[in-house]
């Protein structure tokens, strides 16, 4: 470990992702960093492994230039024989991959995420400088919960397209690019669209009750086949499908446009939702009592649901509603919506 990352203690590794290894360091500058480094692979030859490498070290210098709080600092990047390596700031909360992968997060922490996220991003983009590689595993949480971007610069467009197949985010490339368009700020406002739709819906629900978004996307129309979650009010829905509509000229054109539309979004109320791959369940908490909602998913055209309210100490249940037995995808969609509207 220490021929690859010399002068640097590592304690533990952090991640694995597709340009490489994160770890956890320390240094007697900074104190804890993350450490990624990219390594050449058996099937680079020479010629390949240094168009890599300085296609990379090009874009370090100029990503190690964007000091922001909602942007993870470079701190120094150092090219070896077979590997790149990329000191950063170290932020403890991690990234929203695991958040994503354990359900849908609650409106107010989308909101939150959304806005600082879209701070940061508008810091890259008033610098010349796209990011190309949003989603929930480059959106990390310092020890206050601020939400910054990373591993932004490390794709290219040359790069974008195998890229997105093989790290298995092809949903988050937008339509244009897939025509044969290159990126721009528009397409760095689709990714985040993508990935705040993620985020509200977390990866049970994206995976089993969408229609694999990332072979689709290709074909247009996107935006109109995801399915939301009931709970998800409509302005969100709004919003995030403007992000993410076919025609750039269609979508908002700045970060600052999509803060303004996502700063008068509702946050309320604070479901806490899960999901398996045949129930959703909701609970809302008051001082006195809790409300809950279940969806049975039977079948893809068998449902039922029903909605409740119990006392946390004393008192009596009370029915809020209910299907009038098992009924069909349309009809269970427009009845939880009504009922969370």
């Amino acid at each position: 470990m220490n021929s690859v990352v010399p002068e640097l203690d590592i304690i533990r590794k952090l991640d694995n992702g597709h340009f490489g290894e994160v770890f956890l360091g320390r240094c007697g500058v900074h104190g804890d960093v993350a450490v990624k480094v990219l390594s050449r692979k058996p099937e680079h030859d020479d010629a390949t492994w240094m168009a890599i490498k300085q296609g990379f070290l090009a874009e370090a210098k100029y990503l190690s230039t964007a000091s922001h709080r909602n942007v993870v600092q470079v701190y120094g990047i150092e090219e070896f024989d077979s590997s790149i390596r990329f000191t950063m700031a170290y932020c403890p909360g991690g990234s929203l991959k695991a958040l994503y992968e354990q359900g849908p997060l609650a409106l107010a922490r989308v909101h939150k995420v959304a806005t600082d996220v879209l701070i940061g991003l508008g810091a890259l983009h008033g610098k010349g400088m796209l990011h190309r590689d949003i989603k929930p595993g480059n959106i990390l949480l310092d020890q206050a919960g601020l939400a910054k971007l990373g591993d932004f610069g490390l794709v290219t467009d040359d790069l974008l397209l195998g890229y997105g197949s093989a790290a298995g985010y092809r949903d988050h490339i937008a339509y244009e690019v897939w025509q044969g368009a290159g990126t721009s700020i528009k397409t760095d406002i689709w990714a985040l669209g993508m990935t705040l739709f993620r985020l509200l819906h977390g990866e049970v629900w994206y995976v089993l009750q969408n229609e694999a978004p990332g072979e689709v996307v290709h074909e247009g129309g996107l935006a109109d086949r995801l399915r939301w979650l009931p709970h998800v009010p409509k302005p969100w829905r709004r919003v995030i499908r403007k992000m993410l509509a076919d025609d750039p000229a269609a979508r908002y054109a700045t970060t600052g446009e999509v803060l303004n539309a996502i700063s008068g979004l509702p946050i309320d109320p604070a479901w806490e939702v899960s999901v398996t791959a045949d129930m959703v369940r909701w609970q809302l908490e008051s001082p006195k009592r809790l409300k809950i909602v279940e969806w049975k998913l039977l079948s893809e055209r068998r449902h039922e649901w029903r909605a409740w309210s119990q006392p946390l100490e004393a008192g009596r249940m009370m029915s809020l509603g209910k299907s009038n037995g098992i009924i069909g995808r349309k009809l269970v969609d427009r009845e939880l919506e009504s009922f969370f509207g």
